[in-house]
């Protein structure tokens, strides 16, 4: 865990944890990953507005998992975007799990990614923790490596009104990563756009059942 200071910017160490929920003896872990831009090596800024867009995702979680000892953390990056070959998210991402799996030990682990943290999450779900992803509105680009997902259980929703990413390529990942042999599905969200502000509160609930459900299977 990182300390948060009145700076223009924070800088993380790789894999560093903002804990929202730290039960003493936790049974499994969500951790969100929130959005970002397509090239920036500055760390992302103090008042992080994709940061932010993550908070209610993180308590409807913690609701729908109320009295089952499960960890909710967001993962603090080192760079406010991806970066191209680089994958700086996917990176934080992978040593947030090392880091998770140092400190409680080797739980199921959900991850819960929008947009640039949505490719971020399932380019690290071939780690053997993660039980699962939930990819709200996520960066899907064509020949996004799918191999890795064999045995995930994946979750992609999306607007198809969404501008910044785009809905068509979300499916055609799904495609991809079922002929891989993931069990993936796609949802189609009814509104939200990209930042999933319109109907936000079916957005915040559908993605703490599929949370709750993933952590439920055995």
């Amino acid at each position: 865990m990182t300390a948060q200071t009145p700076d223009r910017a924070v800088r993380a160490e790789p894999g560093a944890l903002i804990l929202r929920s730290a039960p003493p003896v936790p049974t499994a872990a969500v951790l969100l990953l929130h959005g970002g831009r397509a090239d920036a090596l500055e760390p992302p800024p103090y008042l992080n507005l994709p940061a932010l867009r993550m908070r209610p995702f993180a308590a409807a979680t913690a609701r729908a998992v109320r009295g089952r000892d499960v960890l909710i953390a967001e993962v603090r990056y080192r760079h406010r975007g991806w970066n191209g070959a680089r994958a700086d998210a996917a990176q934080d991402a992978e040593a947030a799990l090392a880091r998770l799996r140092d400190r409680v030990g080797p739980l199921p682990v959900v991850l819960v990614g929008h947009s640039m943290g949505g490719r971020a999450a399932l380019r690290a779900a071939g780690d053997p923790l993660v039980r699962g992803v939930v990819a709200l509105a996520p960066w899907c680009p064509e020949g996004e490596p799918v191999d890795h997902l064999a045995g995930r259980r994946l979750h992609l929703l999306h607007d198809e009104s969404d501008k910044v990413t785009a809905a068509r390529e979300s499916w055609e990942f799904v495609r991809r990563a079922r002929a891989a042999g993931a069990h993936a599905e796609g949802i189609t969200m009814p509104t939200g756009g990209h930042a999933m502000l319109r109907g936000a509160n079916l957005w915040h609930r559908r993605t703490a059942a599929l949370v709750a459900g993933l952590l439920s299977e055995r």
